[in-house]
């Protein structure tokens, strides 16, 4: 169990450093996300200010309780989303950090423990390329898991669902090779 830590915390760290070259350094951080027009900004802004006070992950056109409870409701919500405008708002009415340490802690950890459950696998695995090979899946497994349905049910641009397959898989890649040096069959019972 020893080296399942120790190859959490170093390949946690890896896949962490990764995502901070591949934001900051590379488009992958950008790829597809828009701006809103700078002209238009303001106008959208202040509609949200005067109309939108809680903070919140926001569906439009939202459903109300007709929709959820009958199937006119519902018909008429579909016909709705159909004629657009429909999306996603992650809103913050007040701001909030663009970066800071809560928000770094906080991608570390989650890193850490995400190779934390790869490590842990791959001491089940009898050869470095098979330990790198299933740390790498992860990374494919969260990317179908998570950004496909995204893609698939919220309209999530390709671009943005490509490059998060390189960004997930390459993370994965980067931590598992430090992972497969690390743990080695009969780790995840020591």
């Amino acid at each position: 169990m020893k080296r399942i830590a120790v190859a959490a915390l170093l390949g946690g760290l890896v896949m962490f450093l990764w995502g901070a070259v591949s934001h900051m350094l590379t488009p992958l951080g950008e790829a597809g996300f828009s701006s809103m027009p700078p002209a238009g900004e303001p106008a959208v802004t202040g509609a949200l200010t005067a109309n939108v006070p809680d903070e919140g992950l926001y569906m439009f056109p939202g459903m109300d309780e007709r929709a959820r409870t009958t199937k006119e409701g519902q018909e008429e919500w579909m016909r709705r989303y159909a004629a657009g405008p429909s999306g996603l708002l992650v809103y913050h009415p007040h701001g909030g950090a663009t970066m800071n340490a809560r928000l770094l802690g906080t991608e570390l950890l989650t890193n850490i423990l995400a190779v934390a459950l790869a490590a842990w696998a791959a001491a089940h695995a009898r050869n470095y390329g098979r330990r790198l090979a299933l740390v790498t899946a992860f990374g494919l497994a969260a990317w179908l898991s998570i950004e496909v349905s995204y893609w698939n049910w919220y309209g999530f641009p390709t671009t943005y669902l490509l490059a998060q397959l390189v960004d997930q898989v390459a993370g994965f890649f980067f931590a598992g090779l430090v992972v497969a040096k690390l743990v080695r069959p009969g780790t995840a019972a020591a």
